[in-house]
């Protein structure tokens, strides 16, 4: 009996019949050989680890742009914290832990450069409105591995796609409990940020949600956490208490008026908007100067300029733009 053979037996021992078991997977768009020492979501979360636009997000804004300081979020840490929560609940409800981290650690592949506002950059630049979402299901099938794609399993790209308010629940309990501790990460962690950045103090805080939550970002967290385990466990489903939940979404109404909207950390998203814009059309009249991935002519030559500007992390962006925009310095001997 191989390794992998040992966990899917524990599995059948250890999670809950609601639970999705490895062996029940729908499988890959290609079919390949199982691993003897990982089951099929195992392979999926090491092939999100090990690409390159998973270690890109780690120079991509996550609500601050450009922040002078080490402590502040980024797209990756975002992702590590979204990981985290997942996995203690599903853990907690004897879920498939490796699904779950999966689908969080590829959730938010197709991020854009400068956060949110990426996207609002290429709103009318492609043939369709451009959604993160939608773009980490492209970066997982599509654009990875020299345009081969990831081959994930169909679980794991249904959570990746599913994970936002806009779309529909993902087909997993799993997939359901990312869509959820998404929500629970960046809420907290902003407010952690804003506070840091003297935004907000933490006074400012509405005291409805205070005295649910908590007033500190460990106890949110720990509050959300226990309160998401218990009322999934009596209803079957993931979903967090009532209060709880109004709660949550009270503190995500304030970020969105105190921090989101029209704050000075969001001064500068004007700029970072037409940078991006500014790139992309310079990209579409000069496709030639595209590396050599994106040349390709099999699609619309809207949407591989979108995949290259995208792509970029914020400070590579910023070097593009200078090198294409900005005058060079030229020094010569005195």
């Amino acid at each position: 009996m191989t390794t992998r053979e040992e966990i899917e037996r524990f599995e059948e021992q250890w999670l809950s019949p609601h639970a999705m078991r490895c062996r029940e997977s729908r499988g890959r768009e290609r079919e390949e050989d199982p691993d003897p020492l990982r089951t099929c979501f195992m392979r999926d979360r090491d092939r999100i680890i090990h690409n390159k636009t998973f270690r890109r997000l780690k120079h991509k804004t996550q609500v601050f742009l450009a922040p002078e300081g080490d402590h502040y979020r980024t797209r990756l840490t975002h992702t590590l914290e979204v990981s985290q929560i997942s996995r203690t609940i599903a853990r907690a409800l004897h879920l498939n832990e490796d699904l779950t981290e999966a689908i969080a650690l590829g959730h938010d592949l197709g991020h854009t450069p400068f956060g949110h506002m990426g996207e609002e950059a290429f709103r009318d630049l492609t043939p369709q409105p451009f959604h993160h979402n939608e773009q980490s299901l492209r970066v997982v099938e599509k654009l990875e591995y020299n345009g081969k794609g990831l081959n994930l399993t169909w679980e794991v790209r249904d959570g990746i796609l599913n994970h936002t308010g806009r779309s529909p629940f993902p087909a997993t309990l799993e997939g359901r409990i990312v869509r959820t501790a998404d929500r629970i990460a960046y809420v907290n962690h902003d407010l952690d940020d804003a506070i840091r950045a003297g935004v907000l103090n933490g006074e400012d805080l509405p005291e409805s949600t205070t005295e649910i939550l908590g007033r500190h970002h460990s106890k949110r967290i720990d509050t959300l956490v226990k309160d998401m385990v218990a009322e999934s466990m009596e209803r079957g489903d993931i979903a967090l208490s009532p209060p709880v939940a109004e709660a949550l979404k009270e503190l995500r109404d304030f970020l969105f008026d105190r921090v989101y909207i029209g704050s000075v950390a969001k001064e500068e998203e004007d700029k970072a908007i037409k940078v991006l814009r500014t790139l992309f059309l310079f990209y579409y009249e000069h496709p030639e100067e595209m590396p050599e991935e994106y040349r390709r002519e099999d699609e619309d030559l809207r949407v591989r300029v979108c995949d290259y500007v995208a792509g970029m992390t914020d400070r590579y962006a910023m070097r593009k733009y200078h090198e294409k925009f900005l005058p060079h310095v030229w020094v010569g001997e005195l």
